[in-house]
């Protein structure tokens, strides 16, 4: 497979890659070359025993392949497809009450902070760092209501190098903490300036998406005119949908007319096949459907799901009904901005359904590993650049040492790149990241110095 446009390369590397299609799970290249271009980009990926035909042909000197170790391999980046980066001044805690009282007393009072721009930077810059190293190479971020902040948001992922979706929150109904609401037009003036403000800035890899909170904190017109919004910019869409039960039916009281939750978002043209909605818990078949038909994805956030009892996503069924979907970390409902604690929570949420039904057909670390990355991207409308190693797409990838000095996990003997990678899946941390790279740039460690 190869490149025959020759831009220059700037990076060789070989060893064991690994990685998720379409088809497999999980594909391990052995001895592998993978070469990144100066724009970022797969430019081949060839066997080790071809190093002297890739070298003439690419133009790069052998002397110049960066050498994998033995316990090393690179996998895709993982894909975040629903966080909250507002909320992460507390995560790890606050997880004692359902998903709308835990709103009221504990993530309205928190996010009003945010028109503090020294309060936002303050949180942004450790939560996008603190993904970075856990190996979030994209993550599809909330921010809060206020616009300034929310740019800063964008600004600050695109300094340290991460690939996101940031959005501006809108939500024009609030009767729990009624200072942190706009009004129907502030929400839509400010959403336009938001989305205008960066997409001027130009950055390469941050853009904005479309964010009503979710349906019971936005009015009809509100979300009617954010579908336009997205419609005419051809934009992301994010919100949350069926994450707990009282939700849903407050849902049902507020839009008697609409057939379902889903069906909320419809007739407001707010289901594209570039919309991710977070949860999905208590989603009907034939809302499902909707999705499907739709092209609308769903987030996974099990860690959150559990720690506010909301509910357990039945994620067989999703892919059954061919359903986009990715794994999110949902901080701070979900304690940790970690995407290897999506993973885990994932199988242990699929087992949880087979302890409850031993013919469901339980989710295999294979699946979940495609879930956290190629899934992630498939979720976003991504797939085109991340997600996986194919040439032509950007190089997001992590580069795993599972017997790093001091991480989590002791190797008793040699093992097969597989069962390397089930251990740093189950046992893993950022420790064994060695490398973080996005769009072919090294971004962890970083750059010194880093604020």
């Amino acid at each position: 497979m190869a490149n025959t446009d020759r831009t220059a390369i700037s990076h060789v590397f070989r060893g064991t890659f690994i990685h998720a299609t379409q088809k497999t799970a999980v594909q391990i290249l052995e001895d592998a070359l993978v070469g990144v271009d100066t724009e970022g980009k797969v430019a081949f990926i060839g066997k080790g025993d071809k190093l002297d035909t890739l070298s003439r042909t690419f133009g790069f000197s052998p002397r110049e392949v960066t050498q994998l170790t033995q316990h090393e391999f690179f996998m895709p980046g993982m894909i975040d497809s629903h966080i909250h980066a507002s909320q992460y001044s507390y995560a790890g805690t606050a997880l004692d009450l359902p998903l709308l009282q835990w709103l009221s007393t504990y993530t309205f009072p928190v996010e009003s902070r945010f028109k503090d721009l020294e309060f936002a930077k303050k949180v942004y810059t450790q939560v996008v760092k603190r993904t970075l190293r856990n190996g979030t190479t994209t993550a599809c971020y909330f921010a809060t209501i206020h616009t300034d902040a929310s740019l800063l948001l964008g600004q600050i992922a695109n300094e340290f190098g991460q690939r996101a979706l940031v959005g501006k929150v809108c939500m024009d109904r609030n009767n729990s903490v009624k200072h942190y609401r706009e009004t129907t037009q502030e929400s839509q003036e400010e959403t336009c300036r938001f989305i205008v403000e960066l997409l001027n800035k130009k950055y390469p890899l941050v853009k904005p998406v479309v964010t009503p909170r979710f349906a019971p904190s936005c009015t009809g017109a509100l979300l009617g005119q954010l579908g336009s919004i997205a419609k005419n910019n051809h934009l992301h869409i994010q919100s949350h949908v069926s994450e707990n039960i009282e939700e849903v039916n407050l849902v049902k009281e507020l839009f008697p007319e609409s057939e379902s939750y889903t069906d909320v978002y419809h007739k407001y043209n707010l289901l594209t096949d570039k919309t991710v909605l977070a949860h999905g818990c208590h989603l009907t078949d034939k809302e499902l459907d909707l999705l499907r038909e739709t092209g609308a994805s769903l987030s996974h956030c099990p860690s959150s799901n559990f720690s506010l009892c909301s509910g357990v996503l039945n994620v067989r069924n999703v892919l059954n009904r061919k359903v986009k979907l990715g794994l999110g970390t949902d901080v701070a409902g979900g304690y940790s901005a970690s995407m290897l604690d999506a993973v885990r929570r994932t199988l242990d949420a699929s087992k949880v359904l087979t302890i409850q039904d031993p013919d469901h057909d339980t989710l295999t670390f294979e699946e979940v590993f495609r879930l956290a990355t190629l899934g992630g991207s498939q979720a976003l409308s991504l797939d085109d650049q991340t997600g996986n190693f194919v040439v032509g797409k950007d190089f997001d990838a992590l580069r795993v040492n599972v017997a790093a000095p001091g991480a989590p996990i002791d190797l008793i003997q040699s093992e097969e790149p597989k069962i390397l990678l089930e251990k740093f899946l189950n046992l893993g941390d950022d420790r064994n990241i060695v490398e973080v790279f996005v769009a072919g740039r090294r971004v962890v460690p970083f750059a010194e110095p880093a604020e």
